[in-house]
């Protein structure tokens, strides 16, 4: 047995058909969690769908409810192994976005994969069902090559819930927190840097979405009659949006800014490109922060977006003053914000500068900003068997620039989190004509096959070395 046994194993598996297959079940179970009448169907792919696959592994396994009302379900799972020198967690969800059927383009269906070339199209294919199939099937061939011995213990959380929020998850952790102690936490979601390069990160922004809403008046009145005597709410949240957030997309709160770029994170970021894919947008330069390369803004600092905008009826526009305006904005933001005060600073920002008739109202669940150390062992061990299976030197991103529920593992069980994607940016994922690409899903068995087979050689020493440092 060796390592380059295991690799070829797991490259097998793509090319005799065997993730193709695993994925064509999954795909076409409709987990669409933010769909009421999904919950039976989110049982369902935890009960006949996982719980087999990872039985067939040596996995004991329990399915519990969620402990918040209408909540999605979890599976928990344990592989405990005599004498093992440490304990991996890994995670994933099977739920998935609307299917939004209609509005894929034509020959593409959300429930089935569709193959063109290098994209397998479908719904949930790269968010997260190929994700956690390929860490599966990467684990099971190493399994097999080591003769069903591993040397650590593997736990797993599945939840169904990651697209509405990832509600009850937090809660599950913190109720179940002695079964699910461990020593390090690998997993795998969202996109890698570009299609081309292995990547890792060790956390991700942090997420706070609120709106903000000017209501002057009942109704609208005529804009020639009152024209210049009715303050108007589009002009008045117009103005107040350009009070927070500039014209070149420069915060300018202070106190909706991180404390700093520590060293470490320029020096990760220092050779990372961002963007010049294909079907990706181009990045504009003047943009956000200034004196900051495009990794450094999107990975390393604080943004305030407008998601959405609304005064009067922009459908069918009338001749009047309207009476309501409302926003949904967003804050991405990253370790050392002051988030716990991001509504109350920007309640107070809007006040001292005459903005008094502005509601400020968090909107929705805020995500935790999250970063391992990247001068962490377990970061360079898991960088230097990625790079030895690949042939790549891989991306390291300190941390998402999008939100993921990472504080759950890092906060509340106190796991170092090594993220190891294995999408792309331009994979679709939420959107209509969702995608992966065979050879990235090809390369990624690989590095997750080489990355098990290390833990199973160089963990113990791994741990040994982070303890004593």
């Amino acid at each position: 047995m060796s390592r380059a046994q295991a690799i070829a194993q797991a490259s097998a598996y793509f090319d005799d058909g065997r993730f193709m297959q695993a994925l064509q079940k999954r795909v076409a179970i409709r987990t669409e969690s933010q769909e009421a009448a999904s919950r039976p169907i989110l049982y369902d792919y935890l009960r006949l769908e996982i719980q087999p696959e990872l039985e067939d592994l040596g996995f004991h396994c329990e399915i519990i409810d969620n402990p918040l009302p209408d909540g999605t379900p979890f599976l928990l799972a344990e592989r405990i192994e005599e004498g093992a020198a440490f304990t991996l967690l890994t995670y994933g969800h099977g739920d998935v976005v609307r299917g939004y059927d209609h509005q894929w383009r034509a020959g593409l269906k959300p429930w089935e994969i569709v193959v063109e070339g290098d994209r397998w199209y479908g719904r949930g294919i790269a968010d997260n069902k190929a994700q956690h199939t390929i860490n599966f099937a990467a684990l099971a061939e190493v399994l097999k090559l080591r003769g069903g011995k591993l040397g650590y213990n593997v736990k797993v959380i599945l939840e169904m819930g990651e697209e509405a929020g990832s509600p009850g998850l937090k809660e599950v952790a913190a109720q179940y927190a002695e079964k699910l102690r461990s020593d390090l936490f690998i997993a795998s979601d969202g996109p890698r840097v570009n299609a081309p390069t292995p990547t890792m990160f060790l956390g991700s922004r942090g997420g706070c979405n609120f709106d903000l809403r000017v209501n002057a008046r009942d109704g609208g009145h005529h804009s020639g009659n009152w024209g210049g005597l009715l303050r108007n709410p589009g002009v008045r949240l117009a103005n107040a949006i350009a009070c927070l957030v500039d014209g070149k997309g420069r915060i300018r709160v202070p106190s909706l800014l991180p404390d700093g770029l520590p060293d470490s994170v320029r020096h990760a970021l220092r050779d990372v490109e961002v963007g010049g894919g294909p079907n990706d947008p181009e990045v504009d330069a003047d943009w956000g922060e200034p004196g900051m390369t495009p990794a450094e803004r999107v990975f390393g600092w604080n943004t305030l977006e407008v998601l959405a905008f609304k005064t009067g009826n922009p459908e069918a526009p009338v001749n009047a003053i309207p009476g309501h305006a409302h926003a949904h904005c967003q804050i991405r933001f990253v370790v050392g914000s002051d988030d716990r005060n991001f509504i109350a600073n920007i309640r107070s920002y809007l006040d001292a500068h005459g903005y008094t008739d502005v509601e400020v109202t968090l909107s929705g669940i805020q995500f935790s900003a999250t970063r391992l150390n990247p001068d962490d062992e377990w970061v360079r061990w898991g960088l230097a068997s990625m790079q030895e299976t690949s042939g790549k030197q891989p991306t390291l991103l300190p941390n998402l620039g999008g939100s993921l529920p990472n504080d759950v593992f890092s906060d509340v069980l106190g796991l170092p989190t090594l993220w190891v994607p294995h999408s792309y940016p331009a994979c679709s994922q939420h959107a209509p004509n969702e995608h992966i690409l065979a050879s990235v899903s090809r390369e990624s068995l690989q590095v997750m096959a080489g990355l098990f087979w290390d833990l199973a050689e160089q963990g113990k020493q791994v741990l040994a070395r982070r303890l004593a440092a």
